[in-house]
Formats: C-alpha cells, structure tokens, sequence
C-alpha cells in the first residue's frame, strides 16, 4: 500500500478536524460551495467524485469476466453474501442499532438518514481496495480481478433496485430520479470513460503504460476524496461537535456486518471445499464497501449535512484498520482452513 493508502484512517481523522475548523471560520465558502449545483447534483463534489472513481475502474478488466468459470464456487459464494446478504443485514443492523439501542443518543430527526447511509455503505461491493486485500492475504489474482469486474457490470443493474427497496421497507422516502441519476453519473459514466482510458492505456503502451499511469493517478484519487471529506465536515461541524459520541455508535453496525459477511463468505467457502487463496479474497470483497460510491450517492440523494452522508464517511474513517484485521484472521486461520478441505 502507497502511504495515502496505509494511514488512510489518520487521513480522515485529520479532515474530520480541518473540516470542522474551516467550517466554523469560513461558513459562507461552504455554504457557496453546497450552492453550485445542476439538476440536484453538485457539481465540485461530482467532479472530485469522478476523480475518486475512474482511476480505480481502470484497474478493472472486463476481459476477465471470462474466468469466472475457473472459481465459480469462490464466485457463486462471493455473489450471494455481496448481493442476498451484506444489504439486508445492514438494513437489519441499522435498525436494530440505530433506530432501537442508539436512538436516544442520536438527533431523533436524523435516525433515518443515518440508516440511508449505512443501506447506501453496504449495497456497493468495493472495487479496488479489494486488490490490495488480496494481495496480503495470498489471494488468487485472477479470482479477485474476475470477481471484481462481475460485481461492477451486477451494480450498474442492481445498485438503484436493492437501494430504492431498503430504504421502501425502512419506510425512507425514495427519490427515484436522483438515484438513478446518480446510478448514471457515478457508476455508469466513470466505468464507461475508465474503460475507454484503459484501452488508450494498453493501445499506446500496454499493461505497463497502465501501471503507470495508476501510479500517477491512485494520489490524486485519494486527495479528491480527502478534499470531499473536508467539504463534509465543514458541513457537518455543528452536530459532531455537538454529539461526538455519533461517529462511534454508527461505527457499530459497520464493524459488525464487516466481521459478519467476511465470516459467513470464508466459512461458506470452505465449506464448499475451494482454496484459501480463493477464500481469503472472497471473505475480503464480501466484507469491504465502495465507499466512494456511497459517499457520492448519499450527497446527491440525502445533501452535504445529511445524516446519511455522515454515516457513509464513518465507513471511510474505519475502512482500513478493519479491513486490515480481516486480512490478519484469514491468514492466521489458513492452516485451520486447509485441515478441513483435507478431510
């Protein structure tokens, strides 16, 4: 991992103040900035998006939606629990959690939006921070970038339904036209331009050419989302000020749905004999997040000083710790897991 990558929580928690602090100095800039938008959508935020998204997708190649053969055991696993299973659990641990054991430390006119956000954290399996996953865990590449490009062609088509029906069964209002535009504008548009920008790659230059030019794209994609941070807090300042304690209850039903699918992903592959350097990737793409697509979609839906919105960077914020734990129980757990394919 680069070094915006490895302490990318401490990224955050440094936004979290700087975003608090410029919001309480310079209310007017932010409040200019939440101003600039066309057809519900802001446009600085849109464009920072973008540069959040595109260079992740370019490591995708949809060419190797043919392996999925190879490992359809690892795969079949991987699409039930990111697709039957972490949506509905979040659902489920959001209102269990947010509405019923937390709500009377939580703004009551917020507990709604809180759960939007959460639905909106888990209904996008993550797309590249998986591929760093893999790579500590010994995960087998080609599974991960298969599995990989089969779940974005699955979100272009399932993201709005399972979202719009979540939040129908919470009882949330659901703004079909701004989600689907926000389907279109930051899943639909960035794979199509990441695609055309991969083929440019490979045609003047081949893989390598591509490397490098992730190389110089990866930074700038984390400062794009560490500068949409910053504009969140500057919005959301007065209420975490007001309630610290928010950041750490919403972290609840993230870490327990993380540690939940990637337990049920592992045990289940194991249990349908495929390998561990199937295995561990599996666990890790059915527990991580797209979180940039979560944070986007929240802000369009929901605003900049939505609950929701708080509620996806919480996700952020704790991101790579968790994630990194993960990594530590399937490796320490490999020769438990091999005895029992050998049986």
């Amino acid at each position: 991992m680069n070094i915006f990558e490895r302490y990318l929580t401490l990224w955050v928690a440094a936004c979290i103040v700087v975003g608090i602090a410029l919001g309480h100095a310079l209310p007017g800039l932010f409040q200019a900035v939440g101003g600039l938008e066309l057809a519900n959508v802001n446009l600085p935020v849109a464009a920072l998006i973008w540069l959040m998204i595109i260079p992740m997708l370019v490591k995708i190649d949809f060419a190797a939606l043919h392996q999925v053969r190879q490992h359809w055991r690892g795969i079949g696993v991987t699409l039930f629990v990111n697709w039957a299973v972490k949506p509905f659990s979040m659902a489920l641990l959001a209102w269990l959690f947010i509405a019923q054991l937390f709500a009377d430390y939580l703004p009551p006119e917020q507990i709604d939006s809180y759960i939007a956000g959460l639905i909106l954290l888990a209904a996008a399996p993550c797309t590249a921070m998986v591929f760093v996953w893999s790579n500590l865990s010994d995960g087998e590449p080609h599974f991960t970038l298969s599995q990989v490009a089969l779940n974005d062609v699955v979100m272009i088509f399932a993201f709005a339904p399972i979202v719009g029906l979540l939040l129908g069964l919470a009882a949330i209002t659901v703004p079909w036209a701004t989600l689907l535009l926000s389907v279109g504008l930051y899943i639909v548009v960035p794979v199509i331009l990441a695609q055309l920008l991969r083929r440019w790659l490979l045609a003047g230059g081949g893989p390598a050419r591509v490397e490098r030019a992730l190389a110089t794209l990866q930074p700038l994609s984390i400062a794009a989302l560490l500068a949409t941070l910053v504009l969140l807090f500057g919005f959301q300042g007065e209420q975490i000020v007001a309630q610290p304690l928010i950041i750490a209850l919403l972290a609840v039903p993230i870490l327990i749905q993380v540690y939940f699918n990637s337990g049920l992903a592992y045990l289940l592959n194991r249990a349908t004999g495929e390998a561990h350097c199937v295995a561990a990737p599996s666990a890790l793409i059915g527990a991580s997040n797209f979180f940039e697509l979560a944070v986007a979609a929240a802000i369009a839906l929901f605003g900049f000083e939505s609950g929701a919105a708080l509620a996806t960077v919480v996700g952020v914020l704790i991101e790579v710790p968790v994630m990194l734990s993960v990594v530590r129980i399937v490796n320490a757990t490999k020769p438990w897991y091999e005895r029992g394919l050998a049986r």
